[in-house]
């Protein structure tokens, strides 16, 4: 599961003008030195072609081979985010919702009259980048249902522990109640002992 790139884009919405980049971060780590550059200018490419193709307040994905990429389109203000196939679906919009809530919560309504690709980096979506790498970082119910996951194997191997012990605890058992035969047949015994030595 990885996420290659994410981008905040404003969408005009009429579908002849295309979206102006806000904000974008990239991991191209995976792909050679010489191919990083070509990479990028076809994330920009895709990215813009389904920006502009996302319909105001819409969610879709679109997939190509290995790689998706998810969009959300919020009356103008779109997220995407490009990942591989394994990356949860609800996990992606989950991220992308927060990417969104992130820059109207830093930016506001700005993002509306700018008229051209901003090139200055946002340090948020760098981060959100690393961050959301686990997909268990974007959904809370994804790290719940891992965390009972985890929950439930200590939980297994604690009831095999305890019946394992109480296997031991058996024989335990056996041995003091032969104990305990024992110490009877000696009470018997002292008692026995000691009554030829009482004086009346």
């Amino acid at each position: 599961m990885k996420i290659t790139a994410l981008m905040v884009l404003k969408c005009s919405g009429d579908g002849a003008t295309d979206p102006i980049i806000l904000a974008n971060a990239y991991d191209v780590s995976q792909f050679g030195y010489f191919q990083r550059g070509g990479v990028k200018e076809f994330i920009l490419f895709v990215g813009r072609t389904v920006a502009k193709r996302t319909p105001p307040n819409q969610r879709q994905s679109v997939q190509h081979e290995e790689y998706k990429v998810h969009s959300y389109n919020r009356n103008g203000l779109c997220a995407l985010g490009f990942m591989d196939d394994h990356y949860p679906v609800r996990s992606a919009f989950s991220l992308l919702n927060k990417v969104l809530d992130e820059y109207q919560k830093n930016f506001g309504d700005s993002w509306r009259t700018i008229q051209s690709d901003v090139t200055q980096p946002w340090p948020y979506l760098n981060e959100s980048l690393t961050k959301f790498q686990d997909p268990a970082e974007a959904d809370k119910l994804l790290k719940i249902q891992r965390d009972l996951d985890e929950t439930k194997i200590i939980l297994h191997k604690t009831i095999d522990s305890v019946l394992a012990r109480g296997e031991k605890l058996d024989s335990l058992v056996e041995k003091s109640s032969d104990l305990s035969a024992a110490s009877q047949m000696f009470y018997k015994q002292a008692k026995k002992t000691n009554q030829c030595c009482t004086i009346l």
